[in-house]
């Protein structure tokens, strides 16, 4: 999935919210005449990495950069590109793909080939301005995660072997938790498991925090976070193959999009692969590093 992402908003309240959550511009080398590039991202960490990680790079080439870190869910980040409110963000593949469709009213198409993943995003999208480019190989993931105490206690190791826990038992996540295929949705639907909900964050602090302290017993949280080792949870695998090739892919609008910035993105993607994006992390969530700075230690240190 990509819960990193309850409703659709309507056209001013995105506005609003671009305009609340921006954080300012940072301008290219002088005597630039390149374009002014809105570059978004979801409300965590690793997508407000990624999102300085672009922009630096594309500000080292002489663009203008102008973030909008922190802008929402996906109901709110994915709109505001094809309506040209943003231009930029790091999206993930089969996620927007099933966002898209979804919201098309289509069946939900995202697999476990990325590259066909982003073949089909750019069917859906070259018609309302927007280019997909190159999926990376870093990846992320929604996963399920239990403290290792009730792994141990219950023999816990994938998500199939929560049929046998108590039926009061509480997933936490994001509030469009009940309303995703990759998350409650896929837990009825694929596992045949029903669990109570209780609305936190999108594998944030505050999900963290109920599964230690025991109010959830399963959190919703993402495979390349770093968190999940340093607070000693346990990832249950992914037996059923609930979820699918969200590889990080650029979304741009077409009309601020050019060979030169295409190039640029797809180099960088290239270059990220998951033990980067799992190690940045935890430098953001648990050693409470600044995410514009981690991602100009990675700009700088891979060429960029």
């Amino acid at each position: 999935m990509r819960l990193k992402r309850i409703f659709v908003l309507g056209a001013s309240m995105v506005a609003l919210a671009l305009v609340t959550t921006s954080c300012g511009s940072t301008g290219g080398p002088s005597g630039s005449a390149k374009a002014t590039i809105r570059v978004a991202s979801f409300n965590f960490s690793e997508s407000i990495i990624l999102a300085h990680i672009y922009g630096i790079a594309l500000k080292n080439k002489g663009y203008t950069i102008t973030y909008r870190d922190k802008l929402g869910n996906r109901e709110i980040v994915e709109p505001s590109l094809e309506n040209g409110l943003i231009d930029l963000y790091a999206g993930y593949a089969a996620t927007d793909l099933n966002f898209v469709d979804k919201r098309q009213g289509a069946p939900l198409e995202a697999g476990t080939d990325a590259a066909a993943n982003v073949a089909k995003l750019n069917a859906r999208l070259n018609s309302k301005g927007v280019k997909v480019l190159d999926p990376s190989p870093a990846e992320d993931q929604d996963a399920f995660a239990v403290t290792k105490a009730e792994a141990d206690q219950y023999h816990l190791a994938k998500v199939s072997d929560l049929s046998s826990v108590p039926s009061q038992w509480t997933l936490g996540g994001p509030p469009e938790c009940p309303q995703r295929p990759f998350c409650l949705q896929g837990l009825e639907s694929v596992y045949g498991l029903h669990f109570q909900f209780k609305s936190l964050d999108a594998g944030g602090p505050l999900t963290f925090a109920a599964l230690k302290q025991g109010a959830i017993n399963i959190g919703l949280v993402f495979s390349s976070d770093g968190g999940i080792t340093a607070n000693n949870f346990v990832v249950l695998v992914d037996d059923k193959h609930l979820q699918q090739a969200d590889n990080i892919v650029p979304l741009i609008r077409s009309d601020v999009s050019n060979s030169e910035i295409t190039t640029l993105l797809n180099s960088i993607d290239a270059k990220l692969n998951t033990p980067d994006l799992t190690a940045m992390n935890k430098s953001a969530d648990v050693d409470k590093q600044d995410p514009a700075d981690i991602a100009a230690t990675w700009v700088k240190n891979h060429g960029f």
